[in-house]
């Protein structure tokens, strides 16, 4: 069975002064993760939230907080994230290189879903064994843009890396992330993504549960047709 749909508003692009209530109207809206960038400013420029911000938001919702950490060294906020109520942690593989097999074993010790993001500059190869592991991650997040920054455009030359990632593994869920919206769902969808990250073309949208339909049925229409295995 091919994995569910997952559609994933990243909070990024919300309102930050009214993020509970932003949290309850994606879920109305029918969203099912909400997308948690967590940015140190030395990975990436940008400088967001970390994990007293998701421990406030979980007060005011039971949903999926799916945490994308675009931070230098990991590990260091496991713990920290565990105890906030953090549902899914994604690191990237280029600064877990030599200790990703540690940080998925505390990640999942947690009690949170362990994934892993790759830079667009990354090869797919490299991700190979962590899906592979005796302890394998769960997701695979494809950046469709430079991690940092919200608003920047879909790069089309990334869904080589979803498709070969669906191909290798069927049942794996497979993210992407970066300029999704429905004017781009369907390459994603039809490379294999079935976990949808969308922050602008959510939340500047005029009816934002239109969009998160329109996501969710691009990809259960690829998933039908099986397109990306042809």
């Amino acid at each position: 069975m091919l994995p569910q749909p997952k559609i994933a508003p990243s909070m990024l692009s919300s309102d930050f002064a009214n993020l509970a209530s932003e949290a309850k109207f994606m879920e109305q809206c029918g969203a099912d993760w909400l997308h948690m960038d967590i940015m140190d400013g030395h990975y990436v420029p940008n400088l967001t939230i970390g994990a007293p911000v998701i421990k406030s938001l979980r007060k005011h919702t039971s949903m999926f907080l799916d945490c994308h950490l675009m931070v230098t060294n990991p590990l260091d906020y496991v713990d920290e994230l565990v105890k906030a109520g953090a549902s899914g942690f994604t690191f990237h593989v280029e600064v877990a290189q030599d200790n990703w097999r540690e940080l998925v074993r505390r990640i999942k010790a947690g009690g949170m879903r362990a994934a892993v993001a790759l830079k667009p500059g990354t090869p797919v190869e490299v991700v190979f064994p962590l899906v592979e592991s005796a302890e394998p991650v769960d997701m695979v997040l494809v950046m469709t843009v430079e991690p940092g920054f919200g608003g920047q455009k879909f790069m089309p030359d990334m869904m080589t890396k979803v498709n070969t990632l669906r191909k290798k593994f069927p049942h794996l869920d497979i993210q992407v992330d970066g300029g999704l919206g429905p004017s781009t769902i369907q390459q994603a969808a039809t490379a294999g993504a079935n976990c949808i990250v969308a922050g602008s073309s959510v939340f500047g949208a005029q009816d934002p549960a239109g969009v998160i339909s329109d996501l969710r049925n691009g990809v259960e229409g690829a998933q039908a047709s099986l397109s990306f295995f042809k």
